[in-house]
This record gives structure tokens, C-alpha cells and sequence, in this order.
């Protein structure tokens, strides 16, 4: 299984900013569980942001982004996005996609442990 993120660069404060991440892979495309996005910042430990599950589609989102950031997926191009709005300096990061497969009763889940495949990461910087 292959993730690549995309789409991070640099925006203002109060502007909007779309991530993708493209999955490939046989076992992915026959044993996805569910997807999730993370962040990092350097110093700073991995931080959870939002999560669905690939079938159904069920959501869970941390606390600092409810009401600004919607993820979302596309099951048949096996792609996961997340619409960024509102963007504060403090969103500013590296973000990552996550991919959780086989995990029976697996739920978006802010765990870092409950995914199994992890894409590059790209930069999103907030900044005027």
C-alpha cells in the first residue's frame, strides 16, 4: 500500500487549502478499513486531526478543527481529501494521511496505533 499527500503550500490566515491523498495498492483497494489525517509540527509529537471510515463513511474530528475542516474520500478513486477553511497560524504543519486495513470494528479513531500505512507528508504553512 502507497499514500501520497498533496496539496499543502502556503496560505493567509482565514484562507482555505484542500489536501488529497492517493492510495494505491491491491490489498488497499480490497482491505481498507478506514483513512485518517495527522499533523506534525517540529518539537511536537503527532497530532490526530480527522478521521472516516471508507465504508459508510462515519467521522471524527479533533477538537481544534471541528467546524473548519471536513475530510472526506472517494471510494472509487481511492482517494481521501480534507477541505481546510479558516486556517489559523496554528494550523501550520506537516500533514500526513494514515490508512488503517483489516481492523475489524474499526471506528475513525484519533490513535496513531490503529493505522497501519502512513504517506510522505506535505507542508502547510499559514502565514501573511
Amino acid at each position: 500500500v502507497q499514500l501520497q499527500a498533496s496539496g499543502g503550500g502556503l496560505v493567509q490566515p482565514g484562507g482555505s487549502l484542500r489536501l488529497s491523498c492517493a492510495a494505491s495498492g491491491r490489498t488497499f483497494e480490497t482491505d481498507a478499513t478506514g483513512m485518517g489525517w495527522f499533523r506534525q509540527t517540529p518539537g511536537k509529537e503527532r497530532e490526530f486531526v480527522a478521521a472516516i471510515r471508507w465504508s459508510g463513511g462515519g467521522t471524527y474530528y479533533a477538537d481544534a478543527v471541528k467546524g473548519r475542516f471536513t475530510i472526506s474520500r472517494d471510494n472509487i478513486k481511492n482517494m481521501l481529501y480534507v477541505q481546510m477553511n479558516l486556517l489559523k497560524p496554528e494550523d501550520t504543519a506537516v500533514y500526513y494521511c494514515a490508512a488503517a486495513l483489516r481492523r475489524l470494528g474499526w471506528r475513525p479513531s484519533p490513535r496513531a496505533y490503529e493505522y497501519d500505512y502512513w504517506g510522505q507528508g506535505t507542508l502547510v504553512t499559514v502565514s501573511s
